[in-house]
């Protein structure tokens, strides 16, 4: 069993009250081997929302106490982001999941990259929250790169 990004499955649950759908995502919650999240509705956060970034370091500075999420009006909501990261925890042990499907870039689900925190649309390596929780609780995360596109 899988858990990945409610974005990717159509929801409009994204900062920018848009979806990033995925076809073959899709699929896989259609066939039941996969359950949809949104870590940051999760935690609390409205959509649509003002868009975030980790400032001072990546997902894992952030559990440990010495990155903080920002929004880009100055809001500190970093706390949210934590939230959602157990809360997303939760629903993968719940389910016995073994495996996450992420949004890439994002400050919760980013798995390689993130924006790097200046909210100039550059980014860094590094991981979001929620990743960095599921990793230190032995998941394996991707992002949807590694999906397959269905076929034509």
């Amino acid at each position: 069993m899988k858990i990945v990004s409610s974005c990717l499955i159509g929801c409009k649950c994204r900062y920018d009250n848009k979806s990033a759908l995925h076809p073959e995502v899709e699929k896989l919650v259609q066939n039941r081997e996969a359950v949809p999240v949104c870590p940051e509705q999760l935690g609390g956060l409205p959509t649509p929302r003002f868009p975030a970034e980790i400032v001072g370091g990546d997902g894992f500075d952030v559990l440990d106490g010495t990155a903080r999420v920002i929004d880009s009006h100055g809001n500190d909501v970093t706390q949210s982001f934590i939230d959602g990261a157990y809360r997303t925890l939760n629903v993968a042990q719940t389910i016995k999941a073994t495996t996450a499907i992420l949004k890439k870039n994002s400050p919760s689900c980013g798995s390689n990259v993130i924006y790097d925190g200046s909210f100039s649309g550059n980014k860094k390596q590094g991981v979001g929250v929620t990743v960095a929780l599921l990793l230190r609780n032995g998941l394996i995360v991707s992002d949807e790169e590694g999906v397959p596109d269905a076929p034509c």
